[in-house]
């Protein structure tokens, strides 16, 4: 029998609570949520057990974020009422689907996950990996095929993970005789991953050199005036270098005055432009951008209870879905329910 899909496609996305949520969250992934909630069924999963696999050592920093970054969704413009925001930790069916799916996967092939061997070398573990760590792959699995997702926005960084739950589609409907599961695309964003402050590959809470969502007009000021840009421009009469330059790779992200960034950009490089006045630029951008995010984070932290009521809501509409999916999988596969 065919999978029948819903007219509207699903899209599964969500973040880990670990602190909270940033810029670099906002252009890769935030806006185009609040973007894509009007055409698309969209679940957003704040991911408390997957957080758990590297951060076990303090899940009290895991509890404390879970407000923090429901408060962040409300704030950017994610509507309750047509984005489901649920908490993974209270949806059994996932953790079920994830034992269910560790048995169709090798430890070998979730080591040569590209996505996990860097991350595994990223955080020093060596030997010492986590299972659940090493398992995450596997638990991705169980979040996407739950909700029966056809979309995942990811970074591209990612985009192994996806292929990987789309090899677990194919084996468990192969198993079944039938497609109980789609399989599902990854949407990577035009923007690419932004970089930290200071230069660095990415964005990081735990490197401290990002601006939060939160961040109020002195933050902002300092952040930018801290940036990384050309080591070699020194003098504003010296041509500068656009590649690797952070203020102008924030530019292109947030600024939506091209040609402006593109007369910027040709002075800079041609020499006669200070490092002053792209950062008092970008500076100007970035305030407008965190400026109403701040204001409605403000007002909607005066009110915690209904940030949990918009969770609690959520948590029992996507737990109905996903043990629907559990049961569809379960007997799909022959095992005994009781149900």
């Amino acid at each position: 029998m065919p999978l029948s899909l819903p007219e509207r496609p699903i899209i599964l996305t969500g973040d880990r609570p670990t602190g909270p949520l940033h810029l670099g969250h906002y252009v890769g992934s935030l806006r185009n949520r609040v973007a894509l909630q009007s055409t698309h069924q969209q679940f957003l999963l704040l991911a408390d057990a997957q957080a758990l696999t590297d951060h076990m050592h303090d899940p009290a920093k895991v509890s404390r974020s879970i407000l923090e970054i429901a408060t962040d969704y409300l704030a950017v413009g994610i509507d309750p009422d047509s984005t489901t925001i649920c908490l993974q930790s209270h949806l059994p069916a996932l953790a079920d689907l994830t034992l269910l799916y560790a048995n169709v996967v090798t430890v070998a092939r979730l080591e040569r996950n590209p996505t996990i061997k860097d991350e595994i070398q990223a955080r020093g573990f060596g030997r010492d990996i986590p299972a659940g760590f090493l398992c995450y792959p596997v638990a991705q699995a169980a979040d996407i095929t739950a909700f029966k997702a056809t979309i995942v926005p990811v970074g591209e960084d990612q985009a192994p993970l996806i292929e990987q739950t789309n090899e677990i589609v194919r084996r468990i409907n192969r198993q079944a005789g039938a497609d109980v599961l789609p399989e599902a695309q990854a949407l990577i964003p035009s923007v690419g991953r932004l970089p930290g402050i200071d230069g660095k590959a990415k964005m990081s809470k735990s490197q401290g050199n990002t601006i939060p969502l939160s961040a109020t007009e002195d933050q902002i000021r300092d952040a930018v005036r801290r940036m990384f840009t050309d080591p070699l421009h020194i003098r504003a009469a010296d041509p500068g270098r656009i590649e690797g330059n952070v203020v102008f790779t924030y530019l292109d992200a947030f600024d939506d005055d091209h040609a402006v960034v593109a007369d910027l950009k040709d002075r800079y490089v041609s020499g006669g432009l200070g490092d002053s006045v792209v950062k008092k630029r970008l500076e100007d951008v970035l305030q407008a951008v965190v400026a109403p995010i701040r204001a409605r984070r403000a007002a909607l932290a005066h009110d915690p209870g209904h940030i949990l009521e918009v969770i609690r809501r959520g948590t029992e509409r996507a737990r109905a879905i996903t043990d629907t999916t559990q049961r569809d999988v379960r007997r799909a596969l022959g095992l005994f329910t009781l149900h």
